[in-house]
């Protein structure tokens, strides 16, 4: 209880200056080199990104919306800069302090150090700071997965302006994750919460 008490309390209240959209995203990260078998490999980063900019094109996403994700290298980092070159403000909440989300969600990428650059690029044009996950929601409990954490703290935090404005999109293969937390446990989250689900299939890319 006193955990849901903490949660809630991070939570913004809806008001006149709600967003009109509040536009979510999961997505896969950008491969590893050594990854055995493809899931998002770096050919494929131009055409995710076109895909992504054609969602937000139907969206008619622009400054009255807010975007929400948590900033790892590939889907992550592409829908953010997407929705900030058609200034939508984008919002991250990271999973893990920030030294430490970029040595595991970024840096064992393909190309990882230009990632990490993107991301700090990124960072120095928002209005608000990344927020950390350790630092609103306090330590992770005994046996709780910090991506597991971040994603339901992204979808409380989209459902906290009203279910009706948001707007999920995901790139996503379809299939299981590599651990915890991963982008197919967010696509089951929102459709539990029966949110609106954009799927980019990275087959179809």
């Amino acid at each position: 209880m006193e955990r849901h008490s903490m949660l809630c309390a991070t939570m913004p209240t809806p008001s006149a200056a709600a967003p009109r959209q509040v536009l979510l995203f999961s997505g896969h990260l950008i491969d590893a080199p050594d990854r055995p078998l493809p899931r998002f490999p770096a050919a494929k980063e131009a055409a995710a990104a076109q895909r992504i900019a054609i969602e937000l094109e139907r969206l008619a996403a622009g400054a009255a919306d807010l975007a929400l994700t948590q900033g790892a290298a590939g889907g992550d980092l592409l829908f953010a800069e997407a929705c900030l070159a058609r200034g939508v403000p984008v919002r991250l909440l990271l999973p893990l302090p920030e030294h430490e989300f970029i040595e595991r969600s970024m840096l064992p990428c393909e190309d990882g150090p230009r990632w990490r650059a993107r991301y700090l690029a990124l960072k120095a044009r928002l209005h608000e700071a990344p927020q950390v996950a350790d630092a609103v929601l306090g330590p992770l409990r005994p046996g709780e997965d910090a991506f597991e954490r971040a994603n339901r703290w992204l979808l409380d935090t989209a459902l906290a302006f009203g279910a009706t404005r948001l707007r999920f999109i995901t790139l996503w293969d379809g299939g299981g994750g590599d651990g915890p937390g991963g982008t197919r446990h967010m696509v089951e989250a929102v459709r539990r919460a029966h949110g609106e689900v954009r799927w980019i299939d990275t087959h179809t890319l």
